[in-house]
């Protein structure tokens, strides 16, 4: 799966029919296509049957009978599973995840803008997404889902690689995903494809992801020793803690922070068990604290200073104005 998505996204991304180049745009679903139906003759074939168990569970595309055992038309509907509840120990856990999860959101909504040739998002632009990203964790709570609603980074990811940054591209896919909720069956379809093949596929996407984020390095003065300390180690660490973190708790099933506490417990451990919290952390103390005003420009803020209200460029009408004239209720600042 990698090699021929890798092959046929930049290799053969020239390959155009009728003037369209049908291989940049589409070729995650030929190779998806591709792979689920020979992933699917392996299976109906019987080539896993003497392999280990969690070769089967990777690879195979009956897992669970997951087609035949889904209804055909399920309707999801508030309170389905029973009324919430409320825990506190629960409610810190989450808070510690929802903090994770807008730091991430955060670096996925300035990288989409940068990969779809926007101007960077201004705060009012950036709450903006985070406050409807809230509004859907509030639905997920009510739908009784497994998590929260987050920012996709595999799917910003595919911009970059397919090039394509349109609104009524995500709109559709939006009511492909309610259309694939209601009938049980398609849900089920999609579900039976091999993780191997998303393993495939987050290869490239966040590789492209972490890429773009290096890139927003050439506004600042990379030949500083001070630049180049705050960002090796708090990349590092970014890498190294987390995976620490992960460690322990397979080891011991439990974290680090393992006191009376349940609550702290869940806080220490959701925060530092995400690598782009803990460089975030990291970066911005030392940013902050090191040599900030001998180092005003190699920071590279003066860049930035344009971008951070949303009449400080008039483009940012064009990409951020809200569509079917609900700028009238969220009205920008």
């Amino acid at each position: 799966m990698l090699i021929i998505f890798v092959v046929l996204s930049q290799y053969l991304k020239h390959v155009h029919v009728r003037h369209v180049p049908i291989l940049e745009r589409f070729s995650l679903l030929v190779c998806i296509a591709l792979l689920w139906v020979y992933a699917h003759i392996l299976t109906a074939s019987g080539a896993y049957h003497h392999t280990a168990l969690h070769t089967q569970i990777s690879c195979r595309t009956d897992r669970s009978n997951l087609i035949s055992s889904a209804l055909w038309i399920s309707i999801p509907y508030p309170l389905q599973w029973g009324a919430p509840t409320f825990n506190a120990d629960h409610a810190f856990g989450m808070m510690a995840a929802v903090m994770v999860s807008l730091i991430e959101s955060t670096g996925a909504f300035k990288a989409a803008a940068r990969l779809a040739s926007a101007t960077p998002p201004p705060a009012y632009v950036l709450s903006r997404g985070i406050g409807w990203q809230g509004i859907g964790t509030l639905l997920d709570g009510l739908f009784g889902t497994a998590t929260g609603s987050t920012v996709s980074v595999e799917n910003v990811g595919l911009l970059g690689s397919t090039r394509i940054g349109s609104r009524r591209v995500i709109q559709i896919s939006a009511g492909f995903m309610i259309f694939f909720s209601i009938l049980g069956k398609f849900g089920a379809l999609f579900a039976s494809i091999p993780f191997t093949i998303f393993a495939a596929i987050y290869c490239v996407m966040f590789g492209i992801i972490a890429a773009v984020g290096l890139s927003f390095l050439q506004f600042t003065n990379m030949n500083s020793m001070r630049n180049l300390f705050i960002v090796g180690f708090s990349l590092f660490l970014g890498l190294s803690i987390p995976e620490y973190f992960s460690r322990y708790m397979t080891g011991a099933q439990n974290g680090p922070a393992h006191t009376k506490a349940g609550w702290f417990n869940d806080y220490i451990n959701t925060i530092f068990a995400s690598p782009p919290t803990v460089a975030l952390i990291i970066a911005v103390v030392l940013d902050n604290t090191l040599d900030v005003r001998d180092a005003a420009k190699d920071r590279g803020m003066q860049w930035w200073e344009r971008f951070r209200t949303f009449r400080g460029d008039s483009r940012n009408e064009e990409f951020y104005t809200l569509p079917f004239n609900l700028n009238r209720f969220f009205p920008p600042s």
